[in-house]
Order: structure tokens, then C-alpha cells, then sequence
């Protein structure tokens, strides 16, 4: 079983997440979140293809949606109610695949 982060490793995992972008990952509702936007409908679906071989080989699954060109991620760890390095890992190896 994973564990649940605590505030402070949210805190401390988040900011390592997001350093050197510009693009950031932020908490919403308890979940890692972030949007991402696209030229176009193609490129979008192009993206979530690639995330969605990451999490399967990651066995872990986003929320996610897709209107046109924008993509909206929520990650969370469901078995356990809450983040942990799952999440953060997945999120990391998703920023990297922009």
C-alpha cells in the first residue's frame, strides 16, 4: 500500500514538480491539477495518447477531460484518498512528455 502525503510533502513534491516550468501543477480539490492547451483538437488527442500509455504502464489512471484544444488532469490516488509519489511520479513523467 502507498502512502498518503502529508501537507508538507505535498508542499516540498510540488515544488520540485513544478521547478524550471512555467507551466504549473497546482491542488485543486485535493488533486493534483493541471491544464494543458493545444493548437489544436489533433495535437490534443495526439497528447492524450501518449499520457494515457504512461499511466497504463504506470497502472495508474488519470481524470482527465478534452474540449478542442485544451486538456484538464486530475491526479489522486483513489485506493487511498489522497496524494501520493503515484501521483507525482505520473505527473512528472506527463509534464515531461509536453
Amino acid at each position: 500500500m502507498v502512502e498518503v502525503f502529508s501537507q508538507s510533502m505535498i508542499d516540498s513534491a510540488i515544488k520540485e514538480l513544478n521547478k524550471g516550468s512555467d507551466k504549473f501543477w497546482s491542488i485543486e480539490d485535493g488533486k493534483l491539477y493541471r491544464e494543458f492547451k493545444f493548437s489544436d483538437f489533433v495535437s490534443a488527442f495526439g497528447f492524450m495518447t501518449k499520457v494515457a500509455i504512461l499511466a497504463e504502464k504506470a497502472n495508474h489512471h488519470p481524470e482527465w477531460s478534452n474540449v478542442y484544444s485544451k486538456v484538464v488532469i486530475s491526479l489522486i490516488t483513489h485506493e487511498v484518498g489522497g496524494l501520493t509519489n503515484r501521483d507525482f511520479d505520473l505527473a512528472q513523467k506527463i509534464s515531461s512528455s509536453t
